[in-house]
């Protein structure tokens, strides 16, 4: 201590002079000592320090990251404990698959408030961190809620102590993802993602690549050469924020909403938990993986149809242990995915949404055609709709409505609406492809059913499926638009005048032929 008062220099605290003196013994050290020093920092501190670090000991960045990961797996293989993840011994005895799910599931529902699916859902991506190198796809865990104190950083924290080597994170940037994943392969917990992910593109173009097995990578340039080099994504990643992410990101996600704790809702406080309840089920999940992993790694769950296709594979993981479990489970799991995930939980984009609301205007208008000016009348009419004030409060124009159809290969074309009057507009049909991939299966109108004789024909039941095999389409009940005449094709007789109109002839709707009845439009989609 003394010698440290008599090195202090005039006008320089004891601090600043402890901090002097550390700094000259890291110059004076050799590239061993060097190493072992770095070897001790945690994965995202080195990150911060690495490149001044190889400057200072005049080697290339890559060549120390090589050597400080060599003496991490030195010291864990001697036995050396690394604080970064804990030790988790294999559980002695065989463990049951349902058991050790329900004692999960248990737990958290004594620690967290949300819905059963939800905690259903919890417990199955808990479980499936520990299979994380004997799947397919890396389902993200999006913990969210409208507002704050709902306990999401509660679920995260209560996911960290009995996933996978869990690794938490109230920020990180996007080299330090696929650094620390490339080298110890841990489960990210990421929380507050609100406030640092929203509009780093970079960082969600990180953690998308890790979904599946086959596409996570990412290739950038290190060292002082720029060298080309692959990083890994693959592993289990769980988020933890306020509202919802972007959609490329809840896509590829189990979503789990939680809400704000009643005051007649009471759970026990987290830390309040003894740990050797969450070390005990760690066990277990680590024999159970060890046990089970070829099982897992070769099973083929039933999956909802009424899942989408990136659902489907977001929940083939989790459903394969439930599987495992079998009792209860299996059903139960696919009563959550379908619960969070099915299709009243998709998130529609704009366009979709543009979609469904020009099926609206088809559905309720006179004719199967509409002009390019009334249908965006239609659109900004509707109050309940975002065209009214699309065009920065100003209403969806020509221009941005024919770019948005044309995504869908829906373009404007001359009309022919009346005799010599032809505007630019669409036809029903057109939107045929489009209502059939992106929307769900029309079903006929409930106020104007289908005659009991088409029902007969087409093979409808009464149960909202048609079994035509074409698009099929009726003009509506009491319809007064013009027809073509058989002889002349022209449009200048009304329906209950025409005797034999023509199916064939543009320019006209379509008459029922025994009495000019018109029976009603009905798009099906099979």
């Amino acid at each position: 201590m003394l010698d440290v008062m008599k090195s202090i220099a005039p006008g320089q605290s004891y601090l600043e002079t402890l901090a002097q003196e550390a700094l000259a013994e890291t110059d004076n050290e050799n590239v061993s000592e060097a190493v072992a020093r770095l070897a001790k920092l945690q994965p995202l501190e080195y990150d911060q320090a690495r490149e001044d670090e190889a400057k200072k000991l005049g080697v290339r960045v890559t060549s120390l990251d090589k050597e400080v990961s060599a003496a991490r797996s030195t010291k864990s293989s001697d036995g050396g404990k690394m604080a970064m993840f804990p030790t988790v011994e294999q559980w002695s005895a065989t463990v049951d698959a349902s058991e050790v799910l329900n004692d999960i599931l248990s737990v958290i529902k004594s620690f967290i408030i949300c819905s059963a699916d939800t905690a259903v859902a919890t417990t199955l991506w808990i479980a499936f961190t520990w299979f994380i190198d004997r799947v397919q796809v890396a389902p993200l865990a999006v913990i969210t809620a409208p507002e704050k104190r709902c306990g999401k950083t509660q679920m995260l924290t209560l996911i960290g102590k009995l996933c996978y080597r869990p690794l938490l994170a109230s920020n990180i940037a996007p080299a330090a993802v696929y650094r620390v994943i490339e080298a110890h392969a841990p489960t990210m917990l990421l929380d507050e993602t609100d406030s640092f992910l929203k509009d780093n593109e970079e960082l969600r173009g990180v953690i998308n690549s890790g979904h599946t097995r086959d596409s996570a990578y990412v290739i950038r340039c290190v060292g002082d050469d720029h060298e080309p080099r692959q990083f890994s994504t693959w592993g289990a990643k769980a988020l933890s924020g306020i509202g919802h992410l972007s959609g490329t990101l809840m896509d590829r996600a189990i979503i789990l909403e939680l809400r704000r704790k009643l005051s007649t809702e009471s759970v026990i406080r987290l830390r309040h938990a003894d740990p050797a309840m969450f070390s005990r089920l760690a066990s277990k999940l680590a024999r159970l993986a060890a046990d089970n992993g070829d099982w897992v790694a070769q099973s083929r769950p039933a999956l909802p149809s009424a899942l989408n296709d990136r659902a489907q594979d977001n929940w083939e993981p989790l459903l394969s242990l439930a599987d495992l479990a079998g009792g209860v489970w299996p059903k139960r799991a696919r009563d959550a995915a379908l619960t969070l995930s099915g299709a009243d939980q998709e998130e529609v984009s704009l366009s979709v949404e543009l979609l469904e609301d020009v099926k609206a205007v088809f559905d309720g208008s006179l004719g199967s055609r509409v002009s390019t000016a009334d249908l965006l009348q239609a659109l900004v009419d509707d109050d309940q709709s975002p065209w009214a004030t699309y065009n920065r409060g100003k209403p969806l124009s020509p221009r941005q409505l024919s770019k948005r159809l044309g995504e869908y290969g829906v373009h404007s074309q001359n009309i022919k609406f009346g005799y010599g009057e032809v505007k630019k507009g669409f036809l029903a049909e057109q939107f045929a492809d489009a209502f059939s991939r992106y929307l769900p299966p029309c079903q006929p109108p409930l106020n104007n059913p289908l005659p009991a004789t088409f029902q007969a024909q087409q093979g409808f039941d009464g149960s909202g499926k048609v079994a035509a095999s074409d698009f099929i389409r009726y003009p509506l009940p009491g319809e007064t638009q013009k027809v073509a005449d058989k002889e002349t094709g022209s449009a200048t007789k009304s329906v209950a005048a025409t005797e034999k109109p023509l199916w064939t002839k543009e320019g006209s709707g379509v008459a029922d032929k025994t009495g000019g009845t018109a029976l009603g439009i009905c798009e099906v989609f099979l």
